[in-house]
C-alpha cells in the first residue's frame, strides 16, 4: 500500500508543507513536481519509460486534432496495456485454449521482453489517455500546455487506484484550488484520509483472517462459512473504498475534488443500482467508452445483452488478467441482463418491479446475495469458487 509506507509519510509532509506555503502560481508547478517524484520513486525507470512514451504520443496526437493521429495514439496506448498487463493471459489463456503447447512456448518467448510486473498503474494511464483522445475526437478542445497535460497524466493522489479523472473537470479544479486554497478543504480532506486509513486497517485485518481460513473452508461450520462470505464482501469494499478515500482526501487538501468512486454500494437494491454505486469512475468509463460505442441498448434486446456482456467482461479483466475476473464480469453482466429482461416483460415485469419497490428489504437481500456470491468468483479460480458456493448451502 503506497500511501502507508514510511517514504510516503515523509513525501506527504514535505509536499503539503511546500504546497500550503507556496504562492498560488507555484502550487500547480509543485503539483506536477510532486507527482513526478511520486511516480518516479514507486514505478522506477522501467515503469516510467512506457508512460512517457504513451503520454507523449497522446499529447501530440491530441494537439494535432487529426483523427488519424488520435486513432494511432489510441492504438499505441491500448497495445501497451495489452502487452504489459495481458500478454500472458492472451498467449497462455486465449491461445492456450486452442493450442496449449503453442501458447506456453509463445509466452516463454515473450516474457523475456517484458518486465516481471506491469508498470505501475498502467491501466489508469491507459484509461485516462483513451478518454482524453476520444473526447478530442468528439470535438472537445485539447490541452494546450504540456505542464497541464503532464499534471493530468501523473497527478499523484489518483495515480495508483483512481478515481479515473476526466480532464475537462480536473484541470479547472486544479487551477482554482491553487488560486484559493481553503481551510475547509484541507480539514475535509484530512478527515477523508483518516477514514481511508481506518478502512484499510480493517480491510487488512479481514484479509489476514480470510487468508487463514481459505485453505480449510470446507471444514468450517456452516455459520463460519457464511461469516467468511460476509468478511470477503466487507474486505473488498473497505479496501477499494479506503484507497479511494485517501486519494480523494489528498486531492481535496489541494483544493481538487476528484469524482466519488463508491456511493454506499451495499445499500443497492438491484444489480443496476449496485453498479451505479460501485467503482463509479470505472463503471462510467466502461459505459461511455465501451458499452455506448458498441451500440449500447439501441439495437434490440439481443445486441444490448451482447454489448453488456462484452463491457462487463472487460470490466472484469480490468481488475486482473485471469479467467476468474472474466467470469466475475460476465456473471454481473448476465445478472443485469436478466433483471433488465424481466423488467421488459410488459405487465408482469411492471408488477414485479412494483412489488420489489415495495418489498425493499427483500430486493436488498437478494441483491446482496447476488453480489456476495460474485466475490467468490472475483477472488478464487472458477472451480474453487463454485465449490465454496456449494458449501454455503450444504454441510459438506
Amino acid at each position: 500500500m503506497l500511501f502507508l509506507s514510511y517514504w510516503f509519510v515523509v513525501f506527504a509532509a514535505v509536499f503539503f508543507g511546500l504546497y500550503w506555503l507556496a504562492p498560488p502560481r507555484g502550487r500547480t508547478a509543485l503539483a506536477l513536481a510532486g507527482s513526478v517524484v511520486f511516480h518516479g520513486h514507486f514505478a522506477g525507470p522501467a515503469g516510467v519509460a512506457p508512460v512517457v512514451v504513451m503520454g507523449a504520443a497522446t499529447y501530440f496526437a491530441g494537439r494535432s486534432g487529426r483523427r488519424g493521429w488520435c486513432l494511432a495514439a489510441i492504438t499505441l496506448v491500448v497495445g501497451c496495456l495489452l502487452a504489459y498487463k495481458y500478454c500472458q493471459f492472451m498467449l497462455e489463456g486465449l491461445l492456450g485454449l486452442v493450442a496449449p503447447e503453442s501458447g506456453r512456448r509463445a509466452w516463454e518467448s515473450a516474457r523475456g521482453l517484458l518486465p516481471a510486473a506491469p508498470p505501475l498503474a498502467i491501466s489508469f494511464f491507459a484509461f485516462e489517455f483513451v478518454h482524453y483522445l476520444v473526447e478530442v475526437l468528439r470535438g472537445h478542445p485539447p490541452i494546450g500546455s504540456p505542464r497541464e497535460f503532464a499534471t493530468f497524466a501523473v497527478y499523484w493522489p489518483s495515480i495508483v487506484a483512481g478515481p479515473i479523472k476526466r480532464y475537462e473537470q480536473f484541470l479547472p479544479q486544479l487551477e482554482a484550488g491553487a488560486r484559493a486554497l481553503r481551510r475547509g478543504d484541507v480539514a475535509t480532506g484530512a478527515l477523508r484520509v483518516g477514514l481511508g486509513v481506518l478502512k484499510k486497517f480493517v480491510a487488512d485485518t479481514l484479509t489476514v483472517w480470510i487468508s487463514a481460513n481459505t485453505p480449510g473452508f470446507a471444514t468450517l461450520p456452516l455459520a463460519s462459512r457464511w461469516a467468511f462470505a460476509v468478511a470477503l464482501a466487507l474486505r473488498i469494499v473497505l479496501d477499494f473504498s479506503g484507497y479511494s478515500d485517501m486519494a480523494i482526501g489528498f486531492a481535496r487538501m489541494q483544493g481538487v475534488r476528484l469524482p466519488e468512486n463508491f456511493l454506499w454500494p451495499y445499500l443497492a437494491r438491484s444489480p443496476a443500482d449496485f453498479w451505479r454505486r460501485w467503482h463509479v469512475s470505472l463503471s462510467s468509463w466502461i459505459r461511455d467508452y465501451v458499452y455506448i460505442p458498441l451500440g449500447g441498448g439501441r439495437s434490440g434486446p439481443a445486441r444490448r445483452m451482447l454489448n453488456g456482456l462484452v463491457a462487463f467482461a472487460l470490466c472484469g479483466l480490468w481488475h486482473g488478467a485471469a479467467w476468474n475476473f472474466v467470469a466475475w464480469g460476465v456473471y454481473h453482466g448476465v445478472g443485469l441482463a436478466v433483471v433488465t429482461g424481466v423488467g421488459n416483460l410488459g405487465a408482469p415485469g411492471l408488477y414485479l418491479a412494483a412489488f420489489f419497490r415495495r418489498a425493499w428489504v427483500l430486493s436488498w437481500l437478494l441483491t446482496m446475495l447476488f453480489v456476495g456470491a460474485g466475490w467468490f468468483l472475483f477472488f478464487h479460480p472458477l472451480g474453487q469458487a463454485l465449490e465454496m458456493l456449494r458449501l454455503l448451502v450444504r454441510e459438506s
